[in-house]
């Protein structure tokens, strides 16, 4: 008797769930893909870095497309040979001190902080998808005696935010 009332409940639970589900994102809850899924393809080029610090781009275009190959179905491939094609600038990076040590005025805490134009264009027509200007990220570190985190902590918390915060844009219209 237990049983059967258990089954009953749980069937009344999903189908209760599926039945708020949209089949369409722009409608509501939905199990269907945010992502465009006429898309398969998409070239990210190393973003070009308008700062003094070398290495950056290198490092956020790599976090980019891991994080399209971990987020989006689409394929990373060469540039050239995609349908759509993902660029962008690294305009500032620049350390903030957060708090200073009392007594030396050593940073206590700090972040790093990173701001980025980036563009996603379909590569037949030219037209851009998403366009956003001045994209911040920010990624904190403790510098503190007896923490003494490097500052690259900072920066890799910078660059994984950037990352997320464009690939969550190149979802389809909603």
């Amino acid at each position: 008797m237990m049983r059967g009332t258990g089954w009953i409940i749980a069937a009344a639970v999903v189908l209760s769930w599926l039945g708020g589900c949209a089949s369409d994102p722009k409608r509501g809850y939905s199990l269907a893909s945010a992502h465009d899924t006429s898309i398969s393809t998409i070239s990210v080029p190393i973003f070009e870095n308008l700062t003094p610090m070398t290495g950056l781009e290198t490092q956020l275009t790599e976090a980019i497309i891991k994080e399209i190959q971990r987020r989006t179905p689409w394929a990373v491939v060469p540039v050239g040979s995609a349908q759509t094609t993902l660029t962008g600038k690294i305009r500032k990076a620049e350390f903030v001190r957060l708090s200073r040590t009392p007594g030396t005025g050593l940073a206590q805490e700090a972040t790093f902080e990173l701001t980025l134009d980036f563009d996603w264009s379909d590569d037949a027509s030219g037209r851009s998808r998403v366009r956003q200007s001045n994209v911040r990220a920010i990624g904190t570190f403790v510098a503190a005696r007896g923490v003494g985190e490097r500052i690259e902590v900072g920066e890799k918390g910078a660059i994984q935010v950037a990352a997320r915060r464009i690939v969550e844009q190149l979802r389809a219209d909603w």
